[in-house]
């Protein structure tokens, strides 16, 4: 009886630690999920310019001062690469302006009522904050010289002068509210027009290479060249109020910080402060003058080191050619093999492999984007980078197989060795000069190609090269380009020492 009780006993302890685990279990794993919920940032973008940079600042300073943690993913390219990273959740947060909102994004240039805009981007899961309030809408700019000389103060008067040189952003070239439709509504018949980017065309002014570019309102650099923004007399151009987008799911306090800011910003302050950025090459501190003026604390967390930021930026850089790398020569050495092969199959890779080539890589990375499994991150850029890399690996191990002569696969053969023994063992070692020679000038290709990644915030030593554009500051640029540069020809030569270890000493030259 004894022995019964005692044994009835410790099934009772052992059912109760089963319900304890049963019930804990749950419950940690919600507190686990929240603990990596709250530490995860969120993600603001914006476009290749300096004041969307201060505005995504402001707004990353404003989610960290109510305790969410923000970062910030610098020039992310234009507005349908934010928006599509916005609408798939791959971004939380970006700046845009009422009238691309109207135009470019919701195709509808009459809506310009906040509710009914608001109720059109609510079905993408996207909200809108109140109006920032300024309006920075488009113009076309000219030298304040040239202007004067040519007695030029709004747009029509430029219908008398179609000899003058245009240099327009190639998004301008082709909004719904840019140059098609601008010109049409003018009659504007320009015999010179080119593409050009923001901050280049700034430069191209001051030297004379350009007569006219299309900038923004609250541009600094207006003023700052001396410039004029031309009338826009037959009001084409609709109102381009700042707001930041948001994701509807974000928590109430990310929304209510973000609409904090909201009136606080007048077209005047707006220009201080992207002269400020443009003059210290530091879109936080300009940031920190907005909450500065307003009385509120700024903590910059401290300004990093140039050596931290190159060994950031080629750790990334490294990161992303060497992956993409791995996968070209996994990938690409066997559909070499079977492109050596000839027939329908070896024409039909070649083929395919040739045309992915053709892509650019900017369509190519604004391709990706909206796909679920990359949108903006690295995942994306490796998949480029791959794809541009196949090519010379597939084409050079095809070329280098199919150089084998006749007589030495006629002895291979008769040695007796099955297909596979004298693939691995004859002609691969043979053709391995060739194919190593592929492979360098893949991985060659992906260190320069790399550099694209910071248009979608996967960073790398593009980052400071797309900055130092926008800010025309040439030692910003360099600061990316000779890294680059350097890491191509280490890895160049890191190829041809790999060729004493890897080719058979009598194929070497």
């Amino acid at each position: 009886m004894r022995t019964i009780r005692k044994a009835g006993r410790q099934e009772g302890k052992q059912a109760r630690r089963r319900s304890t685990r049963r019930y804990c279990l749950p419950v940690f794993l919600l507190l686990f999920s929240a603990v990596c919920a709250s530490g995860k940032p969120l993600i603001i973008g914006s476009k290749k310019f300096t004041e969307s940079y201060v505005l995504a600042e402001i707004a990353k300073h404003a989610l960290s001062d109510g305790g969410l943690p923000a970062e910030h993913r610098q020039g992310m390219g234009g507005t349908i690469i934010l928006w599509e990273a916005l609408r798939t959740g791959q971004i939380a947060v970006y700046p845009e302006y009422t009238g691309t909102i109207a135009e470019e994004i919701l195709k509808s240039p009459a809506m310009v009522s906040p509710e009914a805009i608001r109720a059109e981007l609510a079905k993408a899961g996207v909200g809108m904050t109140d109006e920032l309030g300024f309006n920075n809408t488009y113009a076309l700019v000219m030298r304040r010289d040239a202007a004067e000389k040519a007695r030029i103060s709004k747009i029509s008067d430029l219908r008398d002068h179609p000899e003058l040189r245009f240099g327009l952003t190639h998004e301008f070239l082709n909004r719904q509210d840019g140059w098609p439709p601008l010109a049409g509504r003018y009659r504007l018949a320009q015999r010179d027009l080119k593409g050009i980017d923001h901050g280049l065309g700034y430069e191209a002014l001051r030297n004379r290479s350009i007569d006219v570019k299309d900038a923004y309102s609250t541009d600094a650099k207006i003023a700052e060249n001396n410039l004029v923004a031309l009338e826009d007399d037959l009001r084409f151009f609709p109102q381009y109020k700042a707001v930041f987008l948001h994701r509807l799911s974000l928590p109430a306090e990310a929304i209510g910080s973000l609409q904090r800011i909201a009136g606080s910003l007048d077209e005047a302050r707006m220009i201080r402060l992207n002269a400020e950025a443009e003059r210290t090459k530091d879109y936080a501190r300009a940031a920190g003058s907005y909450f500065r003026e307003r009385g509120e604390t700024f903590a910059s967390g401290g300004s990093e080191t140039l050596a931290s930021k190159l060994l950031r930026w080629t750790a990334r850089h490294l990161q992303l050619a060497g992956i993409s790398l791995l996968l070209a020569v996994i990938v690409g050495v066997p559909l070499g093999i079977m492109a050596s092969k000839g027939g329908a199959i070896g024409h039909a890779i070649l083929a395919v492999t040739s045309a992915v080539q053709t892509i650019p890589s900017l369509a190519l990375l604004a391709l990706l984007v909206p796909v679920p499994f990359f949108g903006i991150s690295a995942r994306t850029a490796i998949a480029a980078l791959f794809l541009y890399g196949l090519l010379p690996i597939v084409r050079n191990t095809a070329s280098g197989l199919q150089d084998i002569a006749q007589p030495i696969r006629e002895s291979a053969i008769a040695l007796g060795l099955t297909s596979g023994a004298r693939l691995r063992q004859i002609y691969l070692p043979m053709a391995s000069r060739t194919i190593l020679a592929g492979i360098k000038t893949s991985a060659v290709i992906n260190i320069g190609t790399a550099t694209l990644a910071a248009l979608i915030g996967a960073g790398g030593l593009g980052e400071p090269i797309i900055s130092g554009l926008n800010l025309n500051d040439h030692a910003t640029i360099l600061q990316g380009a000779i890294p680059a540069a350097v890491l191509a020809l280490l890895v160049q030569w890191s190829f041809d020492l790999l060729d004493r270890f890897v080719i058979p000493k009598g194929l070497r030259l």
